[in-house]
């Protein structure tokens, strides 16, 4: 009888089967890992895929080069008439290697500041690139870079011996226009000093008509002294691809050492 109406002794560390866990225990099973598996496998095919998109760049970008070096490189050809202007473009025509002839008008000469292109110790000189139109026999305009000059020769009037007078013949690589950089001060047509490389802008400036919308950079002279100073075409196309898709394919290779990594500690560290 004395037993009678008495508590039941609350056992611990006893649970029903099937009654759920309580805060703070464990099954004594391990974690799963299908969340960072899944995440693993989404940034490995991101990086993978980032880095297959660099190799394609890389194609494309080699694809490019050679097909500058081509034009770049190829006999002058006779430079596009007048109705064709409207469908030059640069996928195709920049830096085609052409042909004209005309005459100058070298009281409308711009002067566009610029750095000398050079194989010397001069290279990258401050100066003046002198565009000049030149006048087709049928009366439109082109406008042609001459070359650079040092900033002591701006004026004319310090180099009379370099205009040229009567019909001349003109070869180099066609430009597409080039905007004012950011960091550039504004054009200043009243004393003649440009940053912007733009046919339109410079023609309007002038008053010009019928002038083309590309300019041609003149060849580089025989005479290297000979002022203006022709070849100022800096041709830049950086081929950095590989590396990069190597950075993305390295950064995939690493997530993935990483989850193996952490997988296998997960797995020694379960109980058996």
């Amino acid at each position: 009888m004395a037993g009678r109406g008495a508590l039941p002794e609350k056992r611990t560390g006893e649970r029903r089967p099937g009654a759920p866990l309580e805060r703070g225990e464990s099954s004594g099973e391990p974690r799963t890992l299908f969340v960072p598996a899944l995440f693993t496998c989404i940034g490995v095919v991101l990086l993978g895929g980032l880095g297959i998109w660099q190799l394609e760049r890389k194609a494309w970008k080699e694809g490019l080069i050679a097909a500058i070096s081509a034009r770049v490189g190829a006999p002058p050809a006779q430079f596009p008439p007048e109705a064709a202007w409207s469908v030059l473009a640069p996928e195709t025509d920049e830096y085609r290697h052409v042909r004209l002839d005309g005459h100058f008008l070298n009281d409308k000469e711009a002067h566009l500041q610029a750095n000398l292109v050079s194989s010397g110790m001069d290279d990258g000189a401050l100066g003046y690139d002198i565009l000049t139109p030149l006048e087709l026999p049928n009366g439109a305009l082109v406008l042609v870079n001459r070359g650079f000059v040092p900033l002591d020769k701006k004026d004319v009037s310090t180099r009379r011996e370099s205009e040229i007078e009567g019909k001349t013949l003109v070869t180099g690589l066609i430009r597409f226009p080039q905007g004012r950089p950011w960091f550039a001060p504004k054009d200043d047509a009243a004393n003649n000093i440009w940053f912007s490389r733009d046919p339109t802008l410079i023609a309007k400036a002038y008053g010009l008509e019928r002038v083309a919308p590309v300019i041609v950079d003149a060849d580089e002279a025989t005479d290297k002294n000979t002022l203006p100073r022709g070849g100022q075409t800096r041709i830049m196309l950086p081929n950095d691809h590989l590396q990069y898709a190597l950075t993305w394919f390295g950064l995939a290779l690493a997530l993935l050492c990483i989850f193996i990594s952490y997988a296998v500690r997960r797995t020694r560290e379960a109980p058996s």
